[in-house]
């Protein structure tokens, strides 16, 4: 069983990665699966991949029921030092991940759609095998997908020509920001462009206002770390830039564009203005 176990190993870890968004919490439930696998009869099992995945996902789904009851309070904000043990294997998983966009989307799910959604959407498990898993019938297990899915797509549309402008300039922005390319940003911030940030950004007293170009373009080549940690998504309709960690999400950046320039920034770091927000997956 040993060896059975270890040959499906990637593909398990990879299922509940994508179910609790955390590498080490994957592990812990590989761990606990194969304790009850262990004490488990397989003698009739046919089909042991399926049979595993299903063990892991049932208990991913009891470590999410167990996250969700303790209600646990969205971490500081703050960039991870990196492992000094390199694990190979922990890397390509987390190389593999769903991106960040999309996990923090998934925090925003009930334990039962996000199952859902990841089995079905990502790993090809029909219904009729997840519905046992969530005490559902089929059909609505079907609906917590469908759910899940519009969630993940977004909850507003906007214009495909003005999206397609704004990913453009936000993503010349981070990638700005990652560089540390202070030309590049005032290249792409209007002469007069205010930030706005919230005390829980910068654990001010209270909400700072940041006017003029070379002082915004200075202060995001000074968040390049930051920058590393974050991505775009779709918040509230527009395209922004989020950051998360654990895939709670701790900040959120919303942009005003103007003729290709962008003229404001609002950088959201309260839990309660982040819990408001609609936070949606940008698609390829």
């Amino acid at each position: 069983m040993t060896e059975r176990f270890e040959e499906h190993r990637s593909h398990l870890r990879a299922v509940a990665y994508r179910m609790l968004g955390s590498v080490t919490e994957a592990d812990d439930a590989l761990q606990d699966a194969w304790i009850r696998i262990n004490r488990a009869d397989t003698s009739d099992v046919e089909n042991l991949g399926g049979w595993l995945t299903t063990v892991v996902a049932r208990v991913c789904l009891n470590m999410l029921r167990s996250r969700q009851s303790r209600r646990e309070e969205p971490y500081d904000v703050h960039v991870p030092e990196q492992a000094s043990d390199a694990d190979p294997e922990r890397d390509a998983v987390l190389a593999d991940s769903v991106g960040l966009a999309l996990l923090v989307v998934l925090e925003t799910l009930t334990p039962a759609e996000r199952l859902a959604f990841v089995l079905h959407d990502m790993f090809a498990v029909p219904f009729d095998e997840i519905a046992p898993m969530i005490d559902r019938t089929p059909a609505a297990a079907r609906q917590l997908a469908s759910r899940a899915r519009r969630r993940v797509k977004g909850g507003q549309q906007v214009p495909e020509p003005d999206l397609a402008r704004q990913r453009e300039v936000v993503g010349a922005y981070l990638a700005a920001s990652r560089d540390g390319d202070f030309d590049a940003l005032v290249e792409l911030l209007h002469p007069e462009v205010v930030l706005h940030a919230d005390a829980t950004v910068l654990n001010a007293s209270g909400p700072i206002v940041v006017r003029g170009v070379d002082v915004v373009a200075r202060r995001a080549t000074t968040a390049a770390q930051l920058a590393h940690v974050s991505d775009m998504a779709l918040v509230d309709g527009g395209i922004g830039i989020v950051t998360a960690f654990s895939n709670r999400l701790s900040v959120a950046l919303t942009f005003t564009i103007a003729e290709g320039k962008i003229t404001g920034i609002d950088v959201i770091g309260d839990p309660n203005r982040l819990a408001e927000l609609e936070i949606g997956v940008l698609s390829d």
